[in-house]
């Protein structure tokens, strides 16, 4: 193995998805991880096999879809967990099982209820089990970072005679700083000695997780964990593209360390992610934030215009967020919409360029200018939908300041088109609950959110709506339409046949 190079494990599928409410549907996940294929992850936590059969076939057509990415799946140190991972990945040309037990005091005591000497043997059998599905075996030690040294090296000897290739050290809980990661790594790392690979998966409670990751590597880790905009349980986990574009810009310190991410990628990788998850990352967030590049301070523009790197360490177009001065609208033809799908990196289907280039036209009908970013959100829309079985055809909606607001709605099922109509509070609520009159499927809101994809008053409207149907799980949906109400109607609808798609 090349010293020099750090393994970029990403696990925006798994621990990623377990960000309240950020949870994706099998085409939207396969979406993503090919995606993650051409950022040029090297690792990718596809799921966790075992949690749900939904799960099981995410990985399993993802498996399938891969050519060179490394396909892993997340088990505990049971059989029947890691017999479902080994059966998942099967498919993939590369294949990696991820197997993990707790090893702090806390953990063990409370959560587990076993003694060391159990937790030991249970990790032991855990990798041999299986070695016996994959070559590629990792271990985790489940709250590493609150684990005793002595306790965890007994662990990991075990793990590595087991089998295990790559001992991961989770702080799991975002407790640990940057100088004691550093020491704790470099301790593990000098005691393992080159027998497996040394891995960190930091967590962002006190906001260091990117800092310990970088850490890490500096103290000898050679593979990173981490997920696209930081997304994860709690406060997320380290962000790919922070501790990436920190070794590349910071030569000087990761002296000949180097990832194979393509960073030009990086761009329209986030834009992928927040488009299906509907979280936005931060305006200020570092790399893929909308203010990442944006200078107002006189002084600033007036040094960034004379020379860039008096107020820039990347490049815009370091990260694939270039300034195209070309912009689309109502003249612009089938070759142009093409080639600027080429300068954004999308290579899409005959079929999938079809129906974008019909979905551009009746943009461009409506709104006078069409962006980079209205492309991306164009074409995001049609690679991540869900097969539609309610689909709008008509809707009226009105609203008054001293009256009810009401919403008149027809939908198309099986080739049969239903109205009905509904007074809400607003017109918005009166759009969901006239779909829910037709569907005779009752939807609880549980989040809305609206934005402008772009710029001017003619912007594309962007709704993410998180919605829980009959009282089971919480889906997603997304409507794009310079109508805000129309966008509205589709992000439901669209949420709707994400839970009917589920279902089957």
């Amino acid at each position: 193995m090349d010293n020099n190079k750090i393994i970029i494990f990403d696990t925006t599928l798994r621990d990623g998805e377990q960000s309240p409410g950020a949870s994706m549907n099998a085409g939207e996940k396969l979406r993503l991880a090919l995606q993650l294929e051409k950022l040029g992850v090297d690792v990718i936590e596809a799921g966790f096999a075992a949690a749900s059969p939904g799960d099981f076939e995410a990985i399993h057509e993802i498996a399938k879809a891969s050519s060179k990415i490394n396909v892993c799946s997340l088990a505990r140190a049971v059989e029947r967990d890691i017999k479902a991972a080994g059966d998942a990945i099967a498919p993939a040309k590369n294949r990696r099982i991820h197997t993990f037990i707790a090893t702090s005091p806390i953990h063990m005591e409370y959560k587990l209820k076993k003694s060391p000497a159990e937790v030991i043997k249970i990790a032991q059998n855990a990798v041999a089990y299986a070695r016996t599905f994959v070559n590629d075996v990792e271990f985790s030690c489940e709250d590493a970072g609150r684990s005793e040294i002595s306790f965890l090296k007994e662990v990991v000897d075990a793990a590595i005679e087991a089998g295990a290739t790559t001992i991961n050290l989770p702080d799991t809980v975002g407790y640990r700083l940057p100088n004691e990661i550093y020491d704790f790594i470099k301790d593990m790392v000098e005691y393992i000695n080159g027998r497996a690979i040394v891995s960190v998966h930091n967590h962002d409670d006190l906001g260091v997780s990117t800092a310990n990751s970088l850490f890490g590597v500096m103290a000898g880790a050679r593979q990173v964990e981490c997920t696209i905009n930081g997304i994860g349980e709690r406060a997320g986990n380290a962000s790919l593209e922070e501790i990436v574009m920190a070794i590349k810009t910071r030569k000087d310190i990761f002296k000949g360390l180097y990832t194979d991410i393509n960073t030009k990628e990086i761009y329209p990788t986030s834009r992928l992610v927040a488009s299906i998850t509907g979280m936005e990352p931060q305006a200020n967030k570092a790399i893929v934030g909308k203010n990442a590049f944006l200078h107002e301070s006189g002084i600033h523009q007036d040094g960034v215009l004379k020379h860039p790197e008096t107020y820039e360490i990347i490049k815009a177009s370091d990260i694939g967020l270039e300034n195209d001065n070309i912009v689309l609208g109502k003249h612009s033809g089938r070759h142009a919409f093409k080639d600027k799908l080429k300068s954004l990196g999308f290579e899409l289907s005959e079929e999938e360029l079809n129906n974008s280039f019909e979905k551009f036209k009746v943009l461009a009908d409506k709104k006078k200018d069409i962006y980079d970013d209205d492309i991306r959100a164009l074409i995001s829309d049609e690679l991540v939908k869900v097969p539609e079985v309610y689909e709008i055809v008509t809707l009226t909606s009105s609203s008054c300041n001293k009256g009810h607001a009401s919403a008149s709605l027809t939908l198309k099922y099986n080739d049969e088109l239903i109205s009905d109509s509904a007074i809400g509070n607003g017109s918005v609520d009166g759009i969901f609950k006239a779909v829910d009159r037709i569907t005779k499927i009752t939807g609880v809101l549980k989040d809305y959110q609206v934005g402008a994809v772009s710029k001017g008053k003619d912007a594309i409207a962007r709704v993410v709506v998180k919605v829980e149907f009959e009282g089971k799980k919480t889906v997603i949906g997304h409507g794009l339409d310079v109508d805000t109400m129309l966008s509205s109607a589709k992000a439901y609808v669209s949420a709707l046949n994400s839970y009917l798609n589920m279902a089957k």
